[in-house]
C-alpha cells in the first residue's frame, strides 16, 4: 500500500505544549487520541523550540501512545528525529527541504505531508509527490497570530481541487465550522479532514474536543 493510500485519518492534530492547560502535552495527546477509533486521527509532533534530544525523547513517548491508539505519528520538519523515533512520516513546512529530498531520506513507506498557503502550493506539492497537504489559514487561527489573510471556504474549495492529494483545512477550525465545510454539495470542494491545534490542545478536555470535532465531520 502506498503512503498516500494510508491517509485515511480525518483529524490531524498538531501539538503545541504552550497552549495545553496544565502543561502536560503527553497526557493531552493521550486524552485526545482516546476519543478516536483507530485510524481516524493522526498526530503531528510540532515543538519547534525543543532541543533535538528533548524532541527525540518526546517523539519516543508519543510513538508508544500513537501505536496503542492506532494513530500515525508525524514529526514536523525533523527527518532525522522521525527516522530515529520510527515515526510514520514527516510534515514539511513551506521553507523546508522539499518533498523529493524527504522521500529520498525516508524511503517509500513513510508519509510526507506539506504546509500550503495557496491553491498553487497544493498543486505543486501534488506534483512533487507529497501524500497530503495542510492548507490555511482557512479562518483566523484560534491559537496563534495568522500567517496571512484567511482564505475562507471558497479558497479552501479551490485548494481541494488544485491537486490530487488529500487536503486538510487549518486555521480557526471549530466543530461548527468543520460541519459547514463538510456540508458542501460538491465533493471536490470538501477537504479530506481538518487540522487542529488550539481547538483540541487548549480545550478543557481534549477528549471531549476531539470527539466533537470527529462527530462534526461525519
Amino acid at each position: 500500500m502506498s503512503p498516500r493510500a494510508r491517509v485515511s485519518f480525518r483529524l490531524y492534530l498538531i501539538t503545541d505544549r504552550h497552549v495545553v492547560k496544565g502543561g502536560d502535552l503527553v497526557s493531552a495527546c493521550e486524552a485526545a487520541l482516546s476519543a478516536a477509533p483507530p485510524g481516524a486521527v493522526a498526530l503531528q509532533l510540532r515543538e519547534k523550540d525543543l532541543p533535538a534530544r528533548e524532541l527525540y525523547q518526546l517523539a519516543l513517548c508519543l510513538r508508544e501512545i500513537c501505536t496503542r491508539a492506532g494513530a500515525p505519528l508525524i514529526v514536523n520538519d525533523r527527518v532525522d528525529v522521525a527516522i530515529a523515533a520510527n515515526a510514520d512520516g514527516v510534515h514539511l513546512p513551506f521553507d523546508s527541504i522539499g518533498v523529493s529530498m524527504a522521500r529520498k531520506l525516508l524511503g517509500p513507506d513513510r508519509l510526507v505531508g506539506v504546509s500550503s498557503h495557496s491553491p498553487p502550493d497544493v498543486a505543486g506539492a501534488a506534483r512533487e509527490g507529497a501524500d497530503f497537504a495542510v492548507f490555511g489559514p482557512v479562518f483566523d487561527p484560534l491559537s496563534k497570530p495568522a500567517a496571512g489573510p484567511a482564505w475562507g471556504a471558497s479558497g479552501l474549495a479551490a485548494a481541494c481541487g488544485a491537486g490530487a492529494i488529500p487536503v486538510f483545512a487549518l486555521g480557526g477550525i471549530t466543530p461548527d465550522r468543520a460541519r459547514e465545510l463538510f456540508a458542501s454539495s460538491d465533493p471536490a470542494a470538501r477537504p479530506a479532514g481538518v487540522a487542529s491545534i488550539g481547538a483540541i490542545f487548549a480545550a478543557d478536555s481534549p477528549t471531549i474536543a476531539t470527539a466533537a470535532m470527529l462527530a462534526a465531520m461525519r
